[in-house]
């Protein structure tokens, strides 16, 4: 479909918009011949007063000879400002939000003393109408603090203050084991693999649990024997996808040490006395709550926003999008089957491999719908923040930055750093406290059904 929109003859530059489709516009721009000529009569003046001519001072040479030596140079850079300047316009004028860098149809003919016919393609966002915010019901969460949660953020506080220490006991659940390779043997001859002593944490829920049976109870200098199959992409090739059988002798035994709970370690972490301690903790719990809460808040409004609307979304940000989650799920999916440093052993032959092909096709086919779904809230998000006017002052940005800078013990400068090496700007960032400030907006738009 066609859009005409020819105005007066001095406001001529947008001549149509076609639609693609919801996402897609094709426009067909005009930029006037004597706004061409009088940015490249001014470019040449500018280039005549510096321009270093045999036998003229500067600015004294004849304007055909500038033009001559200089001409062509003068009209690319010309038309590299004001090409963009007029994409720039044409959008506007019709109304449209690109999503991408515009791309030109067809190769560009220029010739002087006439007007530039150009037709650009581009993503736009969606125009999504009738978007009802106002006085959207969702539940109410309790912010309590119990001697549950306070037991369990103590511990594990306690538990980052844990050490490891050597005890000459037989093994038990939890304890660091590490094994010396006595031998291993692939297909029933001797492997010259580089197998050496490893670490490994009985409990460790990708420990092989039958090889942990026979490593509980034992002491160190005893040996235990077992079979195991490496996984294929295991680091060490003449091991990997192979059954082995190995047997080790368990070299040393390491058991956690938990700090007692009183004044002493209330002092170690920051505070003047046990009681402060908790005072501040059952502080940091509540807030942490009402976070929580909100954020749970938050997420069901959207959720009650978008369900009336089923919109196309811009193939580009769906790709991204979709592209981001796979990358977050194959990452996490890694991680899991990983083991710490301190506990690299066979057992990471289980696990912790680098998907294949067939996995990432396999997770974009069933992350797609939610890639979707999260396009489509953010676009909603959009449209609202723009409806209501919502913008993000300097001072909110340098705040945000604080905070960040606050909770990775680091300084503002770092990370204002990281954001423009990894972005390019910080217009990410901008633009996620625009999301929290819209998110923030139809919160307190919202009717919180008390008691449930």
């Amino acid at each position: 479909m066609y859009f005409k929109l020819n105005k007066t003859k001095e406001d001529e530059l947008l001549k149509s918009v076609e639609d693609i489709n919801a996402t897609k516009k094709r426009l067909k721009i005009e930029i006037p011949s004597d706004v061409i000529e009088k940015e490249i009569e001014d470019s040449l003046k500018k280039v005549r007063q510096k321009a270093k001519i045999p036998g003229f001072r500067p600015g004294k040479a004849p304007v055909n000879l500038i033009e001559k030596r200089f001409g062509k140079e003068v009209e690319a850079e010309v038309l590299d400002k004001i090409i963009p300047e007029y994409f720039s316009r044409a959008l506007k004028e019709a109304e449209l939000m690109p999503v991408t860098m515009p791309v030109v149809d067809e190769r560009l003919d220029f010739k002087r003393n006439n007007p530039i016919n150009i037709s650009i393609t581009v993503e736009v966002m969606p125009k999504v109408e009738n978007i009802n915010y106002e006085n959207i019901e969702v539940k109410d969460f309790p912010v309590d603090v119990d001697v549950t949660d306070m037991d369990i953020y103590i511990k594990r506080l306690q538990e980052e203050k844990a050490v490891y220490e050597v005890a000459e006991k037989a093994v038990e659940m939890n304890d660091l084991v590490s094994f010396e390779y006595l031998d291993c043997n692939v297909a029933g001859e001797e492997s010259d693999s580089s197998l050496k002593e490893q670490v490994s944490k009985m409990g460790n829920e990708i420990f092989p649990l039958d090889i942990m049976e026979k490593v509980m109870g034992k002491k160190k200098g005893e040996s235990i024997e077992f079979t195991t199959t490496f996984d294929d992409n295991y680091k060490t090739k003449e091991l990997a996808g192979k059954k082995v059988d190995i047997k080790v002798m368990i070299s040393e035994v390491k058991r956690k040490n938990l700090p007692e709970i009183d004044d002493d370690f209330a002092k170690d972490i920051g505070f003047e006395n046990i009681d402060e301690m908790k005072g501040k903790i059952e502080e940091k719990i509540r807030a942490l709550k009402k976070e929580h809460a909100a954020r749970l808040q938050k997420a069901e409004i959207l959720s009650k926003i978008l369900e009336p609307h089923d919109f196309e979304v811009p193939e580009t940000l769906l790709e991204r999008e979709l592209e981001s989650l796979v990358m977050q799920e194959s990452l996490s999916q890694k991680k899991s089957g990983e083991t710490t440093p301190e506990t690299d052993s066979f057992e990471k032959g289980k696990a912790g491999a680098t998907p294949s092909q067939e996995d990432l096709d396999k997770l974009r086919t069933e992350l797609k719908e939610k890639a979707l779904k999260n396009v489509r809230a953010s676009i909603i998000v959009e449209t609202i923040g723009q409806k209501e006017k919502i913008t993000v002052t300097d001072e909110e940005l340098n705040d945000r930055i604080s905070l960040i800078a606050q909770r990775l013990s680091t300084t503002p400068e770092t990370v204002r750093n990281f954001y423009n090496y990894k972005e390019g700007s910080l217009e990410g960032l901008k633009h996620s406290i625009f999301e929290d400030k819209v998110m923030d907006l139809l919160l307190s738009k919202a009717a919180v059904k008390k008691g449930e």
